[in-house]
This record gives C-alpha cells, sequence and structure tokens, in this order.
C-alpha cells in the first residue's frame, strides 16, 4: 500500500489540505460527515463568499487578531495571491471590492465550492459524504512517543492513515456542523484548548431604544469601545437622565474603528460592531463595556455646533424635530432628542444653548452599554481553540501526536472580518497537507 493522508472535515482548511496532500500522497481521502462539502462556505459573505482579502502581507498579519506570528510560515507559504490565481485557473472569476475583499465575480459562493469540487476530483481524492469520525486511532512508538495512526468511524470501521489532518472548524454556525468533535479529540490526546468564546458577534446591549431603529444601517460613523470598570461613564445617557454619576477611573479602550454598523432588535451589528466584538470577547469585562458611537467624527464639536447653528439660523420658526435629516437619519431623530432631553415640537427659536451643547453631545457620543454577545449561531468565527505552541508552525503538525496535523479554525488564531479567517484556512490547510 502507497503513502495514505487522511483529512477529517470538508470545509476551506478541509479541501485546501486535500488538494495540497494530493500532490504528495499515493491516496488521500476526506471525510466530511454532512451531505455536501463547504456547508459553511455557502453561507459566508452572506452567501457570497469573501473568500480572501487583496492586500500586503503587512495588512494581512494587521487584520490577525491572535497569534499572527504562527501564520508566517503558512500564509508565506500560500498567500492570497497564490489562493487567487488557483481559484481563476481552475475556472473561477473573482473580482475585488471595497476594503480589499474578494468575492468570486458571479456573487455565488456555490461557485467556490464548486471550485474545489473539481479540484478534489481532478486530483482523484476520495470525497466521502455522510461519513463521521468517532475518534482518533492512535500507538505508541518504540521511543514511547504517540502516534496518529489512523480514524476510527462512528459505524465503528477504522481506516489506516499516514498522516491525520484536523480540519473540522470551531464552534460557530453548529448547524453546519462544527460541534466542536476536533476539540475533543485533540483534548482527549493532551492538547489545551485554549476559552473558546463566539467571535464576530453581534453585541447585545441594555438599552431598549435600539429596537426602534431595528434595520438602520449607519455609514462613516467612528465607534469606541470601553471597559466600563476602567471608563468614567459620569456623561452616559442613563445616568445624565437620573441625575446619578459613577466615580469610575478612566481608560480602558477595548476598540476603536471607523465605517459601517447596524441596529439590531437586541443591540447593534454590522461591520464595525464585528471587529469590535473579536477584541470584547477576548476579555472578562465583567464590569461591562460602553460603546460610543460618533454619527459626525469628521467634525469636532466646535464645528458640529457651527454647522447646527447655521441650520437653527434658517429655520427658526420650526418644530427642531423637523429640521434635524441633515444630521441624522430621520428614524433616529425622535430618539436622539429623547437622549438630549429635548421636547421634538420645540420651536427652534426657543432651543436653550444647553440643550444644543446636549444635541452636539449626543450627536459625537451616543453611549450603549453592552451586556454581552451573540452565541454561536450568529458568530462567523470561534475565538480560542488548540494553544499553538503545541503546533509546529512549519508544519502544522502536532508537537505531542506524530502524523497529527491540524489546519483552520481549530487553531487559536482569528482575524477581523473581509476575508482574513478563510485566509487562514487556506493557508494553514494547505501547509498541513505538503509533504
Amino acid at each position: 500500500m502507497g503513502s495514505r493522508c487522511i483529512v477529517v472535515g470538508g470545509g476551506a482548511a478541509g479541501m485546501m489540505a486535500a488538494c495540497s496532500a494530493a500532490d504528495g500522497f499515493d491516496e488521500v481521502i476526506l471525510l466530511e460527515k454532512n451531505e455536501k462539502l463547504g456547508k459553511k462556505i455557502y453561507i459566508t459573505g452572506k452567501g457570497r463568499c469573501n473568500v480572501t482579502n487583496d492586500c500586503d502581507a503587512d495588512v494581512f498579519f494587521g487584520n490577525v487578531v491572535r497569534n499572527s506570528k504562527f501564520l508566517y510560515s503558512a500564509y508565506y507559504g500560500f498567500d492570497n495571491n497564490m489562493l487567487t490565481e488557483l481559484i481563476e485557473r481552475s475556472g473561477c472569476k473573482l473580482k475585488t471590492e471595497r476594503g480589499g475583499r474578494v468575492f468570486p465575480v458571479s456573487d455565488k459562493a456555490s461557485d467556490i465550492i464548486r471550485t474545489f469540487e473539481r479540484l478534489l476530483a481532478n486530483k482523484k481524492v476520495d470525497v466521502r459524504l455522510n461519513t463521521a469520525v468517532k475518534d482518533i486511532v492512535t500507538d505508541r512508538s518504540s521511543d514511547g512517543d504517540t502516534i496518529a495512526t489512523g480514524v476510527r468511524l462512528k459505524n465503528r470501521t477504522e481506516i489506516k492513515g499516514d498522516r491525520i489532518i484536523l480540519a473540522t472548524g470551531g464552534l460557530s454556525y453548529p448547524s453546519t456542523g462544527s460541534d466542536g468533535d476536533g476539540h475533543r479529540w485533540l483534548k482527549g490526546l493532551g492538547h489545551e484548548i485554549t476559552e473558546c468564546r463566539p467571535s464576530l458577534v453581534p453585541l447585545r446591549t441594555k438599552e431598549g431604544w435600539v429596537k426602534s431603529l431595528q434595520g438602520l444601517s449607519l455609514k462613516n460613523v467612528g465607534v469606541r469601545l470601553n471597559d466600563l470598570s476602567d471608563e468614567d461613564d459620569t456623561g452616559s445617557d442613563a445616568d445624565e437622565a437620573t441625575g446619578k454619576k459613577r466615580k469610575n477611573k478612566k481608560g480602558g479602550l477595548i476598540y476603536e474603528g471607523f465605517g459601517e454598523m447596524l441596529f439590531t432588535h437586541f443591540g447593534v451589528s454590522g461591520p464595525l460592531i464585528l471587529s469590535a466584538s473579536s477584541f470584547y470577547a477576548g476579555g472578562a469585562y465583567t464590569g461591562g463595556a460602553v460603546l460610543h458611537i460618533d454619527l459626525k467624527p469628521a467634525l469636532d464639536t466646535e464645528k458640529l455646533d457651527a454647522r447646527i447653528l447655521r441650520d437653527f439660523e434658517g429655520a427658526k420658526n420650526k418644530d427642531i424635530k423637523n429640521i434635524l435629516g441633515g444630521l441624522m437619519p430621520n428614524s433616529m431623530i425622535d430618539v436622539m432628542l429623547d437622549i438630549s432631553r429635548i421636547d421634538g415640537t420645540k420651536k427652534v427659536h426657543d432651543i436653550t444653548k444647553e440643550e444644543r451643547n446636549r444635541l452636539t453631545k449626543a450627536i459625537k457620543d451616543i453611549r450603549l452599554h453592552i451586556t454581552g454577545t451573540g452565541d454561536y449561531n450568529e458568530a462567523i468565527i470561534t475565538r480560542g481553540g488548540v494553544n499553538v505552541g503545541e503546533i509546529n508552525p512549519s508544519t502544522m503538525e502536532s508537537k505531542l501526536v506524530k502524523n497529527l496535523y491540524v489546519a483552520g479554525e481549530l487553531l487559536d488564531t482569528d482575524a477581523l472580518t473581509g476575508g482574513f479567517n478563510l485566509q487562514i484556512a487556506w493557508s494553514t490547510g494547505h501547509l498541513a497537507g505538503m509533504i
């Protein structure tokens, strides 16, 4: 019998690992417990599949939140340019959109799956769907080392292999099959699994008024996420309304960014918020966290006040609620007036300087108290995973179990939105399959 590689998991990392392994092994078997390959890929990028990001290496590593140095060998061995060349050479045309995000020209994630199905077929990979693995079979060498020798299926069949690659994913979107099997197997073999949390996930807020803005998207806004236990929260809207003040020290910046966000029925989401969640998920923040939203980040307080005065000047006899459309979406006006404690039917000429200052402050600093994140059903990725100190970064082989390799979301490394996490999967999968 020639050399055999067994890949467990038919997602991005697994398919790439199988393609890579087929160039060196006599036989490659890809085991997928679902009825089709790439089930999670179908829902990435809202069904369009943001396959990677067209950026330089330093930008890629700058968007990796955890353990970026661990990925050096994997990324430089198979980077975004190599990936896009492979996909386009295989018949799927790609395009680059804002922020360097790369998608199939068709805007169909299914085209990426079909491309890899063709690659796997051309490389004669034995793809076995509806095939669930129960555990990893190991043995002891004469030196006392643990060696992976195969896998045991749930029907009790054993398949022997010279290399076992685990690419079963994390815990996010469990409906796609990411239910933690890989973590359990690796933990049983002695690996440390760092604390796992949902990441790239919507944030939940204490304020009930967000529900009235459900579906509203804000563009070109600035956000800051601060640890409440370290923040001077004396100016929060809730506290001002009651006259109460907190006595917390100032500091504790968790995340700061500029871009697009979205209100939901339970809190906030959108690209900015998903990125913020990557950092929020990394700490306990037992004191909570506060999200600061700046609707006009291009204007400082003085310039914004001047802008408001100009708007007031031409509409002195109108109700205040009827002249704010140029400063914010119409659906936000009532909420912003409530936050500013201004009667919406009050005439512009009757608005006091103090009220105007409160309005200016509200526009520059809407505050939402974060109570937590969505669960794994809403999370794009899992933060945490196999301790990368126990994986050889030059090969993806386990340092604890010979012939056992790990790739993709199983690893304790994650990145921001924009195609970076899929690139981690492609790169680590490719390296795991190489001889």
